[in-house]
């Protein structure tokens, strides 16, 4: 009897081997994704003295948070958040807008060369930024948006890739619904407005934080067409927090923690609909 109360137990152990390895598998890269961020906060709250300690205190014995309070009331960071924000934002909303139609252009409506125009638009996708970041730069210098946001918010919307996720996001869409929206009246920018937009919520999300958090960590672009420290972003704003001959590793550290609130708080709150746009088109595929 007991060996036969013993052998389903076993089995039903058996079974669970896998199961426990693969929790234990994602506990372990869980670990290993989540201990750089462990260690830029410990960092952040340590003297610079504190910091060259062997073995490191990975827990200090004394907070310190004298680096937080230089950010915040001797350095202009919350200038630099400011500056951040606002441009990743407006560059955000008008993308989203400007993409959705021309996505939907390309999806339902025909007009010459449709086909051509869309192979170029997607041909500008393997150009590498470096390739034409001096002719850019030549362009808004000669435009006089050095130093302004301008300079900051329009090259980024030439980007052709909500175009493309737009495009596939309303072909996926039936075409009956267009059909019927015209049958009652509506004209070609109410069909896009009343039918396919509340529809293509999704999409609008996931290429919303897409646009966003390339925006928000951008660092070339803002490096050379902004020297005014007033006017930089939050990349470049950190990376001049670096001396010459000495670096206060603590406050650059202070400085990585705070930058990385806003944009955490932004997925947090979206991304039930980032999951879901993604899911959408994972399975159109």
């Amino acid at each position: 009897m007991a060996a036969l109360v013993t052998r389903p137990r076993r089995a039903a152990l058996a079974g669970r081997l896998p199961e426990a390895a693969s929790y234990a598998a994602a506990g372990l890269a869980c670990a290993v994704a989540l201990l750089p961020f462990f260690y830029i906060v410990s960092t952040s709250v340590k003297e610079t003295t504190s910091l060259f300690h062997y073995p490191p205190d990975w827990i200090p014995k004394h907070f310190y948070w004298g680096n937080y309070t230089e950010l915040l009331f001797h350095k202009p960071f919350l200038r630099w958040t400011f500056n951040t924000l606002f441009v990743a934002t407006a560059v955000t909303c008008v993308k989203v807008l400007f993409d959705s139609m021309a996505g939907y252009a390309f999806a339902r409506m025909e007009f010459p060369g449709k086909e051509p125009l869309f192979v170029i638009i997607l041909a500008t996708l393997m150009i590498p930024f470096s390739t034409i970041l001096i002719p850019l730069f030549f362009i808004v210098r000669a435009l006089h948006l050095l130093n302004t946001y301008w300079a900051l918010i329009l090259p980024p919307l030439a980007s052709p890739i909500g175009i493309f996720m737009m495009r596939n996001f309303i072909e996926g869409l039936p075409q009956e619904l267009a059909n019927a929206a015209r049958l009652d009246g509506c004209s070609e920018f109410e069909v896009y407005r009343r039918v396919f937009l509340p529809l293509i919520k999704p999409g609008l999300v996931v290429l919303g934080v897409f646009v966003f958090m390339t925006q928000y960590t951008s660092f070339l672009w803002p490096l050379v067409t902004v020297s005014n420290d007033n006017l930089r972003v939050l990349t470049t704003g950190i990376s001049s927090l670096k001396a010459i001959f000495t670096t206060d590793w603590g406050l650059i550290s202070a400085a990585g923690v705070l930058a990385m609130i806003p944009i955490t708080v932004v997925f947090l709150l979206l991304q039930r609909y980032f999951i879901a746009g993604s899911l959408a088109g994972a399975l159109k595929q």
